[in-house]
């Protein structure tokens, strides 16, 4: 949206020049209230464009190397199940919240929405959600053949060495449960992996959330690849 306000800015330049070199008060006058009536229509149409578009706007869930430089967006909609990533996004580096006080606990999740909303029960329940680090892996893949350990988890567990115990958290389908079996294998012997998945019924954590809060699961799937 500021690149119409920088578009309008930089073509008026001229007209304003103009009519100020020639000491036009009178244009310009006139030229400043029709600046200032357009730009507020501007702001009214953008806002309302935004609201009107609410199911394809979408929050972003950012993930941070370890420097802090953000490398990863995931994107979620606001008022519907709009799935998507940021140009450019790197997965090795995926939304994750770290345990400053490095418990050696990591929980592993499918999506950013599975993670907060793993924390939020947490929270809810009583428990300190802030004790152990949690990971988004930003998706897995349904392959059924090979250890395969997703390159988020990978990247995590490089840049945080102290991690020796896994929690999964995926979701509660044929992908989910296949790639819990390979990140079990390919980590075997390494690390300590308990499978932890949404209660019998739910289909990930984030349906877990909403069957403990009381609320219908009925919003549209809108996926971008």
């Amino acid at each position: 949206f500021l690149a119409v306000f920088q578009g309008y800015s930089a073509g008026i330049i001229p007209v304003v020049g103009y009519h100020f070199g020639a000491r036009n008060r009178d244009e310009l006058t006139s030229l400043l209230k029709k600046r200032i009536v357009l730009l507020a229509v501007i702001n009214v149409l953008l806002f309302g464009i935004t609201e009107a578009c609410a199911e394809i706007f979408a929050g972003i869930f950012v993930g941070y190397d370890k420097e802090g430089i953000a490398r990863y967006g995931a994107m979620r909609g606001t008022m519907s199940s709009f799935k998507g990533e940021v140009t450019g996004s790197d997965k090795h580096y995926s939304f994750s919240i770290t345990d400053p006080s490095e418990s050696g606990h990591l929980h592993l999740f499918e999506s950013a929405i599975d993670l907060l909303s793993y924390a939020s029960m947490e929270l809810l329940d009583g428990r300190n959600w802030k004790k152990d680090s949690m990971l988004s892996l930003a998706g897995v893949s349904g392959a059924k053949n090979g250890r395969v350990v997703p390159v988020a988890l990978k990247q995590y567990l490089e840049d945080h060495p102290r991690i020796h115990t896994l929690h999964l958290h995926l979701d509660n389908d044929e992908v989910g449960r296949a790639a819990a079996i390979r990140i079990w294998e390919g980590l075997e012997g390494k690390y300590t992996v308990f499978n932890e998945p949404a209660d019998e019924g739910c289909k990930d954590m984030n349906d877990q959330l909403k069957k403990q809060l009381g609320i219908n699961n009925n919003r549209r799937e809108v996926h971008e690849r």
